[in-house]
């Protein structure tokens, strides 16, 4: 990554054109030139990790289950790629695609894909919160991370989260972990200092950034890094670089690599 921009994070893989969170998507991203894949984790009753955003599952696989309540084999029966390219079938141009690119994905696999990978790539790893699993999100994580040997200094990883207590947790399992707090709101930030370390990563969302942008020049006045979510015209790419932006997280990662190198 040059130091006069920010680091391209691939938002839930290539999103835009990929079904988010498959391997597929995160091929892709990585085959754009991601410098970092970004994903959500939830737990499974039965104790994995999976890169799933959303706590149910009617939008991504079109059923009326909470991923919380079910075990992971129940979830590699689903198929949750179809929604983003819902005709693709009635096209005979579409190439052929692997069905274990469009299946459930564990983080594990996603560690083992990026571990695997030709080149240094981060992980930006979002906890979902709140979730009847509450702490145990966060025990799990560090542990498969520790697996890696991921969990102490000079990992790829970063943890990012809306909550300040699970944060916490993190830096309690794993204190030289990177720690990323998520805000939409401008009152966000004053509010969790009081509970926060001096090293926290600034995380505002675009919206926060368009609006307040006072806010985010103190925040980098203070010395603390900023990364921005989810940042896809390049009029927010501008700002994000004139801001001083540490990393971008991106549903584009190509076209917004493209566009900060050219």
């Amino acid at each position: 990554m040059a130091a006069s921009r920010p680091q391209v994070v691939a938002h839930r893989g290539s999103s835009a054109e990929n079904a988010e969170h498959t391997l597929g998507a995160y091929v892709a991203a990585l085959d754009e030139g991601a410098e970092a894949l970004e994903c959500d984790v939830r737990l499974t009753a039965d104790g994995h990790l999976v890169c799933v955003h959303d706590r149910d599952l009617r939008r991504t696989a079109q059923k009326k289950r909470l991923v919380s309540s079910m075990e992971l084999s129940e979830l590699e029966q689903l198929d949750f790629a179809s929604w983003k390219h819902p005709w693709a079938e009635l096209d005979d141009e579409a190439p052929d695609m692997d069905p274990e690119l469009n299946k459930v994905l564990t983080l594990r696999r996603l560690l083992e894909t990026v571990a695997d990978y030709g080149r240094p790539v981060q992980l930006a790893i979002e906890t979902k919160h709140p979730t009847r699993y509450a702490g145990l999100v966060e025990r799990r994580l560090v542990d498969l991370l520790d697996d890696f040997g991921w969990a102490g200094k000079d990992s790829p990883a970063r943890i990012m989260s809306f909550s300040w207590i699970a944060l916490r947790r993190v830096r309690r399992l794993a204190p030289d972990l990177d720690l990323v707090f998520l805000m939409d709101r401008p009152t966000d930030w004053v509010r969790v200092r009081p509970f926060a370390d001096h090293d926290w990563i600034a995380g505002p969302g675009i919206k926060l950034v368009r609006k307040h942008p006072e806010l985010i020049q103190r925040i980098r006045e203070s010395g603390t890094e900023i990364h921005v979510w989810t940042v896809n015209k390049q009029a927010d790419i501008d700002l994000c670089v004139s801001s001083g932006v540490s990393a971008v997280i991106t549903d584009k990662p190509g076209a917004t690599l493209e566009y900060l190198t050219r």
